[in-house]
């Protein structure tokens, strides 16, 4: 348990750095009395588990594959992180692992934890899709959750009161720093409500509890047929989401999930309605964007043509040099974790994680190393350097909100230049850009009327 007593302290602070924004829905659902048993979809490894982890207050126990208990020193971590072990048929035979035989009496064991732990009330996660890939899709579900849920329940004769709570995490950009992740959470499932078909076929019962879950996994996710299909809504939300989504509370993130469903339905509709049409479209957004891309515009700043007030431009000049205290005292364990990650892995589901782990480490280290540096050569006083400690995080946020407050004004300056140089190629941009914008609104109140 040294995760809930040491480190889950600490990973809320480094998952609330790393992200944005994090929003549960239903977050009351998260809190429910347990023995609880959260199903959860699986497309950023490690950050999934840590998401649920520090948005319950009841310690979570995880399933998690096998051949993390390997190493010694992973052992170590994920024992402490509550974790058991489930015995794979893929990762049989890997590492010296065991035999089909010896793993169906392994698995038998950990169930047999399950139970155990779900009978005094306590609360496991899983993930029936049983690996991890960064995609926005739902894969086929394993019916291991379903299995170790109506076991428990058929062990205290389907008085337990266990409840499955499928947990749909949405991340916004998965390996990217202050991004936004959305966690989607069902209502519960009463597992009791299983027992006839538990009685008449245990098999039969755990498909149905099964599809029960993907049910209410696929209602409060964004799933793409593919990986085209992602690409080109991103493309539109990125360049036009504001237009289509006029309404937008900026006080939550399910308004943008909501868009992206919309999106990718009316994708799909689009193809059988007008497919044609639908590519010509897809062609004129490639140019559009390819276009601005070649003068080193963005369609936002193309948009806002706005000249930046007096008052902006004096927060920048008198903000540069906090900006640069910032940069020049968190660069590097700021950069570290980036590079670490980009070099260990070129699994997308993987990066975020390892950042997050890189960046509990250089963050921690590089302020420890450069207090200490300052107060033995430069301040010798406690509170002087108390001070110089508590700058080095605030500005490092600031420096990341003022990069962004100058890439905007630039951007706009940019525009500013293309126009004044040349006017027929600003001029034709907006044309390209009123007539992509017309468009949308077009299909989106064809679709919504048809829908």
């Amino acid at each position: 348990m040294l995760f809930y007593t040491v480190m889950k302290p600490l990973v809320q602070v480094a998952l609330r750095v790393f992200f944005r924004r994090i929003e549960v829905r239903h977050p009351e659902r998260m809190h429910l009395p347990g023995p609880l048993l959260l199903a959860g979809n699986h497309p950023n490894t490690l950050m999934d588990p840590l998401l649920a982890a520090v948005n319950r207050s009841q310690p979570i126990a995880f399933l998690a594959k096998s051949t993390f208990f390997q190493n010694p020193v992973l052992r170590a971590i994920m024992e402490s992180g509550n974790s058991i072990p489930i015995y794979r048929a893929q990762d049989t035979g890997k590492g010296g692992l065991a035999t089909p035989a010896e793993r169906t009496a392994q698995n038998e064991a950990s169930f047999g934890r399950c139970y155990d732990y779900l009978g005094i009330g306590g609360t496991i996660m899983i993930f029936p899709e049983g690996t991890s890939v960064s995609e926005r899709r739902l894969r086929p579900l394993k019916t291991g959750a379903a299995r170790i849920a109506l076991g428990a329940e058929a062990r205290h004769d389907f008085k337990l009161g266990l409840q499955v709570v499928p947990v749909a995490t949405n991340y916004f950009d998965p390996s990217k720093f202050r991004s936004d992740v959305l966690l989607n959470v069902a209502p519960p499932i009463r597992v009791a409500d299983y027992a006839a078909a538990y009685a008449r076929s245990p098999d039969e019962a755990a498909d149905q509890l099964t599809e029960a879950i993907r049910v209410a996994l696929e209602r409060r996710l964004v799933i793409s047929r593919d990986a085209a299909d992602d690409a080109f809504v991103q493309q539109i939300e990125r360049t036009f989401g504001d237009h289509l989504n006029p309404d937008d509370d900026p006080n939550t993130l399910y308004d943008n999930f909501q868009l992206t469903r919309t999106l990718l339905q009316a994708l799909l509709w689009a193809e059988q309605e007008f497919p044609e049409r639908l590519a010509e479209a897809k062609g004129r957004l490639e140019n559009y964007l390819t276009e601005l891309r070649r003068h080193g515009l963005s369609d936002e700043a193309l948009d806002d043509q706005r000249r930046g007030s007096m008052a902006g431009l004096l927060n920048l000049v008198l903000g540069a040099p906090v900006w640069l205290y910032g940069v020049l005292n968190n660069y590097l364990p700021y950069i570290l974790p980036s590079a670490v990650a980009k070099r260990a892995t070129k699994e997308a589901e993987f990066v975020a994680p390892i950042m997050l782990v890189v960046g509990m480490i250089t963050f921690p280290l590089a302020y420890a190393l450069q207090i200490a540096a300052v107060h033995h050569w430069l301040t010798h006083d406690w509170r002087l350097t108390l001070l110089y400690g508590l700058s080095l995080p605030l500005t490092g946020f600031y420096a990341l909100s003022y990069w962004s407050t100058l890439s905007a004004r630039l951007r706009r300056l940019r525009v500013a230049r293309l126009f004044r140089r040349a006017p027929a190629v600003g001029q034709a941009l907006l044309a390209q850009r009123a007539g992509l914008v017309a468009e949308l609104q077009e299909a989106r109140e064809a679709y919504l009327t048809a829908r």
